[in-house]
């Protein structure tokens, strides 16, 4: 396990997080920034430990529908057993992981602790998840998940707004015309029909927008029900927008 997850992550991390040099380890020792676990300069950034939770978190299959782990046989005219009977506005779902263990703690670390350095590697393994499907072929605009003004205030910075602009996709722009027109309450302590409620025409599109006929990749770091990806893509859809994928950190199971 750990020789797999150091193989596939090592470079997301190499010359990103700074972290002590090897003659620094025999009188400060690194420490893992997740579980803060002594490192060395041959473990690249994480713990073995560490490695080993994020390669089981990114590892599994998923439906492209709805972003939920199913195996490849549970899928079913292009959708799994969860959203058979389930319509979205969005055409699709491009994720990096599930919820759990080490990708999670990376992205509540840079939600709630302020720890922006996690935005690098992070958008670095969005690209990787966009163009393990070809996704960086067919899209036109990269468009992060809006905050509401006071929460951007409060926070300091829009998650979703980082990890798009460091995505860097040659020749793809990210475009902040999509806004949150009304603020809301917070989504995780809502159930699935009060968070489509919560967000229901929260969005809107800003005059003289440049979605009319686009592919647009919309940019949020974790879904849950689906609901507020759902309202934004209603908004871009409503503009002109022809397909809208959305594009993940993460997939959490309210149920």
């Amino acid at each position: 396990m750990w020789s797999q997850a150091k193989e596939r992550w090592v470079g997301l991390f190499h010359r990103i997080i700074p972290f002590y040099q090897a003659g620094g380890h025999f009188l400060w020792p690194g420490r893992c920034p997740i579980c803060r676990e002594s490192i060395l300069p041959d473990d690249e950034g994480l713990c073995r430990s560490c490695w080993g939770d994020l390669a089981g978190a990114v590892s599994a299959d998923y439906c492209r529908r709805c972003g939920r782990d199913v195996s490849v046989f549970g899928i079913v005219g292009g959708k799994c057993g969860h959203c058979q009977e389930i319509e979205f506005e969005y055409d699709g779902v491009i994720r990096v992981g599930s919820y759990e263990s080490t990708l999670r703690s990376m992205i509540l670390s840079l939600k709630f602790s302020e720890k922006t350095e996690f935005a690098a590697p992070l958008a670095t393994m969005l690209r990787q998840a966009m163009t393990g499907v070809r996704l960086s072929e067919q899209i036109d605009m990269l468009v992060p998940v809006p905050l509401h003004w006071r929460r951007r205030i409060k926070r300091g910075f829009n998650q979703s707004y980082l990890l798009a602009k460091r995505v860097k996709l040659p020749r793809i722009p990210v475009s902040t015309d999509l806004v949150r027109v009304r603020h809301t309450k917070r989504q995780w302590d809502l159930n699935t029909a009060q968070r489509q409620r919560n967000v229901k025409g929260a969005f809107a599109v800003r005059k003289g927008h440049p979605f009319a006929g686009k592919t647009v990749a919309l940019v949020d770091d974790i879904t849950t029900s689906g609901a507020t990806l759902t309202e934004c893509a209603k908004a871009l859809k409503q503009a002109g927008a022809q397909k809208v994928i959305s594009v993940v950190l993460a997939t959490a199971y309210h149920d």
